[in-house]
């Protein structure tokens, strides 16, 4: 059973920065792609990137490229998003998600099967 547990998150200042963790376990292979989304209050879940969990290119929304960079440590079993150059609008629950196989629209969540709980991040104006 695929778990992801993210951490990391937190208030910062315009400008600022974090490093979001996604701890992963329970993954059969290598054959997945792992992505982040964030949600804001009272919208839905938006796409922010993507990195295949056996090596590859990032691929990112166009609001957050530049500016965010997704890696993944597979001696560690994480998956990570470094947020640069912050925006009050980058507020939101940030997700790490998990799907088999890379088929599909990967910028859709209800591709996904399996999600982490979120972490929060808050960026002040």
């Amino acid at each position: 059973q695929v778990q992801l547990v993210e951490s990391g998150g937190g208030l910062v200042q315009t400008g600022g920065s974090l490093r979001l963790s996604c701890a992963v376990s329970g993954l059969a292979g290598s054959a997945y792609v792992m992505s982040w989304f964030r949600q804001a209050p009272g919208k839905g879940r938006d796409y922010v990137s993507s990195i295949t969990w056996s090596g590859g290119a990032a691929t990112y929304a166009a609001s957050v490229k530049g500016r965010f960079t997704t890696s993944r440590e597979k001696t560690q079993n994480a998956v990570y998003l470094q947020l640069n150059s912050l925006k009050p609008e980058d507020t939101s629950i940030y997700y790490c998600a998990a799907k088999k196989g890379f088929a599909g629209t990967w910028s859709a969540p209800d591709g996904y099967d399996n999600w982490g709980q979120g972490t929060q991040v808050t960026v002040s104006s």
